[in-house]
């Protein structure tokens, strides 16, 4: 009986927190449910992994396909060959306000900061909690809330930052200032990594967040923030960190090592959401919709200036994380599509791979983009270098000039992190441009040339036209009133 009211209560309190919005307030019945849950172990770590869970449980949602394949459509990396007016939106620059993925990119983050700060006033009060459960949990719930920000604060700029659960007091708030909201997801970071631990809870695969995890992501906030000293501190942490490697092969003419990054639990995996449904085969929502039986919906774009042309001729990533479609038209036309996913339908109940979220290579990259900015040359070479061996590529020339550095640090984060959550798109929006005019951006630089619609306000994505009506203390980004 114990047992069913603990369900009883995870159900009812993920009834709960499912909202779309931040909006309805809670019954006192449930208020007290929501506490119970936090009574014994079990229960409150259903209600993490129940997160994580609903990240991934549908298709086209924030955590799944919608931040990779906006955010790619956004920037330079591929196209939808068919008709779909909000697609089209994302690929020529023109999102706007009632935009139903817009709309998802901002609902569905709030959803899981709702949950995770019910998570951490639970976790926090329950007196019952084991020791090292507790603090699991807390610094789980302080990831999400951090990460969740993380995506807001990029895809949209100021945002309402959103520290506890109280709805009446949450539901009118105003936009927060865009460094208040960073300061708060490094507060976060640096509070979960107190209390996580490098060993992944559980079963040990690596589907929930662990220290590393918060680590590798805090890193990347410095960054993004341009405190390159600590960026380079925490990426070094994660690089220093057993368990984890940059799988590579002493034959060069062996490159099954390449095919092995993008599976379940990987040596490269920091954090991957877990396949749902396999019971009828499903691995990833990305491999399940990138992939197809004829020529593929989404296409790299390719011509000059395309990721396609970045590639070298020799690059592994290229021959393995790239698929090819010719068609049989005369003349034929080829096709290029990701591939760093390679089970559309798999075996039943027998998952190989899971949804990267983060990766290891990156720690890598974000030193070498920190140490660049630092001007140390040879360091950003030495991390560089160890991406492109795994690929098969030469080493890097030194070079003694920042221009240059980061043009080779924006080309190898390019080529490795194509179409991952949104990292081009975030790289293209933070970097400045290189014509030395400080109110332009990289993406001014790159997407002007082959969008003809572009404009320096499309950086942001408008806030969705239902929180606009449900919020009026919220006000349009620049370019979308």
């Amino acid at each position: 009986m114990k047992i069913l009211y603990s369900v009883l209560c995870i159900v009812i309190l993920s009834t709960l927190v499912s909202c779309k919005k931040y909006v309805d307030i809670e019954d006192p019945k449930d208020q007290l449910i929501s506490k119970l849950v936090f009574v014994n172990d079990a229960s409150a770590t259903a209600v993490l992994t129940g997160i994580y869970s609903d990240m991934n449980g549908f298709n086209y949602q924030f955590a799944n396909v919608v931040t990779t394949f906006m955010c790619a459509m956004a920037a330079d990396e591929f196209t939808y060959a068919s008709a779909s007016a909000a697609f089209d939106e994302f690929k020529n620059n023109s999102v706007t306000a009632g935009n139903q993925y817009v709309k998802i990119m901002w609902e569905q983050p709030y959803s899981f900061i709702y949950r995770a700060n019910l998570a951490i006033e639970g976790v926090s009060a329950s007196t019952t909690l084991t020791p090292e459960v507790k603090n699991q949990l807390l610094g789980e719930a302080l990831f999400v809330r951090a990460f969740c920000h993380f995506y807001l604060v990029n895809f949209f700029g100021d945002v309402p930052l959103i520290l506890d659960s109280d709805v009446l007091k949450n539901t009118n708030l105003p936009r927060t200032p865009k460094a208040e909201v960073y300061a708060s997801i490094i507060k976060d970071l640096t509070e979960a990594k107190k209390v996580l631990v490098l060993a992944y809870p559980g079963n040990k695969e690596r589907i929930r967040p662990n220290k590393t995890a918060a680590t590798l992501l805090l890193a990347r906030t410095y960054l993004y923030n341009g405190n390159y000293a600590l960026a380079e501190q925490e990426a070094a942490e994660v690089i220093s960190t057993s368990g984890y490697a940059i799988l590579n092969h002493p034959d060069p003419n062996n490159v099954a090592h390449m095919t092995k990054v993008f599976l379940k639990n990987s040596a490269e995996t920091v954090w991957q959401l877990q396949a749902i449904n396999t019971s009828v085969g499903r691995n990833t929502w990305e491999g399940n919709t990138l992939l197809s039986t004829g020529a593929p919906f989404y296409r790299l774009n390719k011509g000059a200036g395309s990721l396609i042309e970045a590639f070298g001729t020799t690059d592994l990533r290229k021959a393995n994380w790239v698929g090819e479609y010719t068609t049989t038209a005369v003349p034929p036309v080829t096709h290029y599509y990701p591939f760093k996913y390679k089970v559309r339908v798999g075996t039943i109940n027998a998952p190989t791979e899971y949804s990267m979220v983060l990766r290891f290579a990156e720690a890598f990259l974000i030193r070498a983009e920190a140490r660049a900015q630092q001007l140390n040359f040879s360091g950003m070479k030495d991390d560089l270098d160890v991406i492109r061996q795994r690929a098969g590529l030469n080493l890097l020339p030194v070079t003694a000039d920042l221009a240059v550095a980061m043009a080779q640090v924006e080309n190898e984060r390019r080529l490795e992190l194509f179409t991952e959550w949104g990292h081009r798109w975030f790289d293209l929006k933070r970097w400045k441009s290189v014509t030395g005019d400080p109110t332009k951006t990289r993406a001014d630089d790159v997407l002007s040339l082959t969008k003809t619609a572009w404009k320096s306000t499309a950086i942001l994505f408008p806030i969705p036209s239902s929180a606009l009506n449900s919020n009026h203390s919220l006000i349009p980004n620049p370019g979308y009133n």
